[in-house]
């Protein structure tokens, strides 16, 4: 199957491409703006499906807008009838096609000649109307208000809020591709005379601003966002893609003593707390228990025991640990408890705890066992 696409060095281009690569059966042919129309007549006669992404947003003249949003459209249809080629088109028009101003006409223009030309020629037309749409490798400081929060504020640079209460539609690029792979499958979601991508966000520019300080600020309180949220966990995701590449890394505070480590790695309300603890060898931590604080433990590197008594008995408990048979050992509330390095390198262990620790409440009570 050979499918074009137009605009492929563009923000949903790029992305499409990407997907479609996966895709063994299918044959990606490209043009892009710098292409010439012997490159289109070609195209057009070998091609099964057409996703016609390519457009003009932001021009130095606005007459510009009509050249690439119509005049475009135009020269691609009328390849595709001199090849007497009716396969399916889907063209990536937008929201403001429903306003008066001049790119909203050029896409309106765009999407009247889409519907002629279906209606002459029987090929199956899909016209979608995008509303703001944000992921990775979307081109900042542009025409994307996502993009250019992202990457400035990853990059320590003053941004510009009129007025945070403004509503912003959007829908994030890997819903949107998944909605273009599903129509290639002739499965696309449509109402009415449009296609829509059935997942979109609604949600006021001074929250995802919001949001967006509080992923830079997580990396200095251990913090990770509310993942349960769709889009917090997308516009995470998009965020992270905009970091300065010197500045994929970051320190975590090692509590070192001659006992060894203990490194808080993850802190979260609602899911608890991972920390990193390493052990010497013969080195015993713990000796303490909790009213209501669990903990499981989780040897990764190293061999050694964990010993647990009930607080009102003299019973011990031991159960032995190491990095080759790894498995999880649940800490009960109630039961005083300790681990010691029993090798003869450090032990390296992953503990999770059902809270962040509170030095104020810290439910910790010294205990041996």
């Amino acid at each position: 199957m050979k499918v074009l696409v137009t605009g492929a060095n563009g923000f949903l281009g790029k992305n499409l491409v990407t997907s479609l690569k996966e895709m063994k059966y299918i044959e990606i042919l490209t043009f892009g703006r710098n292409d010439d129309d012997k490159k289109l007549q070609q195209y057009t006669k070998e091609c099964n499906f057409v996703f016609h992404l390519a457009g003009v947003n932001r021009p130095t003249d606005t007459k510009e807008f009509m050249v690439g949003n119509y005049s475009f459209t135009k020269n691609l249809l009328g390849a595709l009838k001199l090849n007497k080629n009716t396969c399916p088109i889907l063209f990536a028009s937008s929201t403001q096609a429903k306003l008066n101003n001049p790119y909203g006409e050029s896409k309106k223009a765009g999407e009247d000649l889409l519907r002629d030309y279906g209606k002459l020629t029987g090929s199956h037309v899909l016209i979608y109307r995008f509303p703001n749409v944000f992921g990775k490798w979307c081109r900042p400081n542009y025409n994307s208000v996502v993009a250019t929060f992202c990457h400035n504020i990853a990059h320590e640079i003053a941004i510009k809020v009129n007025d945070p209460s403004v509503i912003m539609n959007l829908v994030y690029i890997d819903d949107l591709i998944e909605e273009l792979i599903n129509a290639l499958d002739g499965k696309e979601n449509r109402t009415s005379e449009f296609c829509e991508v059935p997942v979109d966000y609604t949600i006021a520019l001074g929250e995802i601003v919001d949001l967006i300080d509080s992923f830079k600020k997580s990396r200095e309180d251990r913090s990770i966002p509310d993942m349960s949220d769709a889009f917090t966990k997308k516009l995470y995701s998009t965020y992270l893609s905009y970091l300065p590449e010197n500045q994929f890394s970051y320190e975590l505070k090692m509590n070192v003593d001659n006992r060894g480590s203990f490194t808080e790695f993850i802190k979260t309300p609602d899911r608890g707390q991972i920390s990193v603890n390493i052990s010497k060898p013969g080195i015993i931590k713990g000796n303490h228990w909790h009213h209501t604080k669990s903990e499981k433990f989780l040897v990764v590197w190293g061999k050694g025991v964990i010993r647990f008594r009930k607080i009102d008995t003299d019973k011990v408990l031991e159960y032995f640990v190491a990095g080759d048979k790894m498995e999880v050992v649940d800490i009960p509330i109630g039961y005083t408890h300790n681990i010691e390095n029993l090798g003869e390198d450090d032990m390296v262990t992953i503990m999770w705890a059902n809270e962040p620790f509170d030095l104020n409440k810290p439910d910790t009570y010294y205990m041996e066992v």
